[in-house]
């Protein structure tokens, strides 16, 4: 029998095929604020089809109980969430509202939107923070007639713990992907995530989903792996360029030596003298700041 394939124009996450059940999504609703509701059949999903981020899709976005809920899973804090759900939700209401007429005098009723983002990267997060539209306004004012606010709750094992207890789904989650890093310590990759599925099948940590969805979750799992790996290094990477390119003008400025500057590069890098060498000529040729 041939194996159910991911769509190879994006990647699912596991977190998105979890909460795609409405079960679950319901869960997730009244643990994220503080309810109790039992009927799924109030659940109308909104999430948009050709909402892709870093080649796949974590986005669940739903109306329940008059809100319109746009939840995403993510392993790095993007500080432009705000803009991007900014940008999601108009596209939602405008789908919700195509029957509408927005020019009638009459004031068409919205569901009340919230926004939340489920975080569990390895880079150290507070519990629980507040991003804002208007912390990306060029122009700070006492009043802001446009904000748009996302909550973002760190869901690594350990952390927010009443939220992970009052849904069992992403308590499981948090733990599976703990045990996948856990594993891949000790192992490489493909035969760490195969490890941590067996694991948690024997200890009933999202056994029956994972019996059923074996080899596509195995296959989600590596590809979010390698690609949250590959972010951090793009963020290193990028964090370096700026430390060494500030290392080389400040020095130049200072009138210090290439010899000086290249011991401050190995130095405050930890890098080659090679590294420090190929930063130097690249920093030392753009024009000094005065």
């Amino acid at each position: 029998m041939a194996e159910n394939k991911v769509n190879r124009n994006y990647k699912d996450t596991v977190f998105r095929m979890l909460f795609q059940d409405r079960e679950n999504l319901l869960s997730l609703y009244n643990a994220v604020n503080g309810t109790v509701y039992e009927d799924v059949d109030g659940l109308v999903i909104t999430t948009l089809q050709d909402a892709v981020y870093m080649n796949y899709k974590n986005d669940v976005s739903f109306v329940f109980d008059f809100t319109l809920s746009i939840y995403e899973h993510q392993s790095t804090v993007n500080q432009n969430m705000p803009l991007r759900d900014l940008i999601y939700v108009s596209k939602v209401l405008q789908g919700q509202m195509k029957d509408q007429d927005i020019y009638s005098s009459r004031q068409i009723k919205l569901p009340t939107p919230k926004f939340v983002v489920f975080y569990n990267g390895t880079d150290e997060q507070p519990e629980k923070q507040t991003l804002r539209l208007s912390d990306a306004y060029k122009k700070q004012l006492e009043e802001v007639e446009l904000e748009l606010t996302v909550t973002v709750y760190n869901i690594n094992y350990g952390h927010n713990q009443k939220l992970l207890e009052a849904c069992q789904t992403l308590k499981e989650y948090a733990q599976y992907v703990a045990a996948v890093r856990e594993y891949v310590k000790e192992m490489p990759l493909a035969e760490a995530v195969e490890s941590a599925v067996d694991s948690c099948i024997r200890q009933g940590i999202l056994a029956d989903f994972l019996r059923k969805n074996r080899a596509e979750a195995i296959e989600m799992s590596i590809f979010e792996y390698d690609e949250e790996k590959h972010l951090k290094s793009e963020r290193e990477i990028w964090l370096a360029e700026g430390i060494a390119s500030e290392i080389v003008s400040m020095g130049l400025e200072c009138g210090l030596s290439k010899e000086q500057i290249l011991h401050r590069l190995q130095t405050k890098l930890n890098i080659s003298e090679q590294t420090a060498k190929e930063y130097f000529d690249k920093y030392s040729k753009e024009p000094v700041r005065i």
